[in-house]
């Protein structure tokens, strides 16, 4: 399913180019896309969201319709660049929802700062396990570039992105996400897009696995609503990592949503709306306490143990 696709805007921050989209009223939610996509895989939930918040959904730095310098691809970069959007827009204050890749920024940006976070939303996202499908690793390879420039060659393309739309619209639930994954592999016939990505990657990713993990910093979101949502079948980051966070993070929300893949607000927008309401809805916004932060820093554990509630519910 898709939505209706919203006005870009545009803005220059430290001299680069910056896409973002802006519907809505209310209070605030920034939307942070994942590896190689922008923001249309937030479409059809933007106007759902929008009937109660502002959304905010850009298109992250090396991504859609954003510069591709050569910069800090960091996911602390990330962050310092949200917050520097943010400021610029006059928001204060979000409740941040990052998906995949976006998961770890949104996970960065709520520690660096508390003070403008309000809840903290996880969707598939890195930085909850080293797992992470052999597709992302290759990335880190040498030679990546090169093969990928063949590969995003007119014909070749052409070809690849038909046949896995074609296998996305089967009922095999391992396709199921191949559509997205078309549109990744279309973005990477720019070769600064390559770039851009192979740099974002190699931050966090090793042959290995993943780098980058919130394990050791859990502990701060005790203060802080923190939701989760998974899709059952997803085989780019396994829906174990779910449980991950039940055990990290104390209080946590989580929901896996069964015959859904790597996206699920794709694959039940209307479901995912509700939820992320629901989310906030119940909860209150995280209040900012500069000694709470120092206890917290001091002590580095939540003390009390995790308390997470994991939730499966039926897709819509």
């Amino acid at each position: 399913m898709s939505g209706t696709p919203h006005e870009v805007q545009y803005l220059t921050l430290h001299g680069h180019r910056r896409a973002y989209v802006k519907v809505g009223q209310g209070p605030v939610l920034l939307l942070l896309h994942g590896l190689g996509c922008d923001h249309t895989t937030w479409e059809p939930v933007i106007d759902s969201l929008a009937r109660r918040y502002t959304v905010i959904a850009p298109d992250l730095l090396g991504h859609g319709q954003s510069a591709k310098p050569r910069a800090d691809y960091s996911v602390g970069g990330y962050a310092n660049g949200m917050r520097d959007l943010l400021t610029v827009l006059g928001i204060d204050k979000v409740t941040v929802i990052g998906h995949s890749f976006g998961g770890g920024v949104a996970m960065q940006f709520a520690y660096q700062f508390p003070e403008r976070t309000e809840r903290l939303m996880l969707v598939a996202s890195g930085g909850l396990g080293p797992e992470v499908s052999p597709a992302i690793r290759a990335v880190t390879t040498p030679g990546f570039h090169q093969v990928m420039g063949v590969l995003t060659l007119p014909g070749v393309r052409h070809v690849g992105m038909a046949g896995m739309r074609a296998l996305s619209r089967t009922s095999w639930k391992s396709t199921r996400d191949l559509d997205e994954v078309a549109e990744i592999y279309d973005s990477f016939k720019d070769p600064a897009a390559r770039h851009a990505i192979r740099h974002v990657v190699r931050a966090v990713v090793d042959w290995r696995g993943q780098i980058v993990t919130m394990a050791d910093r859990a502990y701060l979101t005790q203060e802080m609503p923190m939701g989760v949502i998974w899709g059952r079948d997803d085989k780019v980051i396994p829906v174990r990592h779910a449980s991950n966070a039940a055990a990290l993070a104390a209080d946590a929300r989580i929901e896996v949503i069964p015959n859904a893949g790597h996206f699920p607000h794709k694959d039940h927008p209307h479901r995912f709306a509700k939820i992320v309401h629901e989310f906030v809805r119940t909860t209150q916004p995280a209040t900012y306490s500069r000694a709470r932060f120092r206890s917290l820093l001091r002590s580095g554990q939540v003390g009390s143990g995790p308390t997470a509630t994991v939730t499966s519910i039926t897709s819509a």
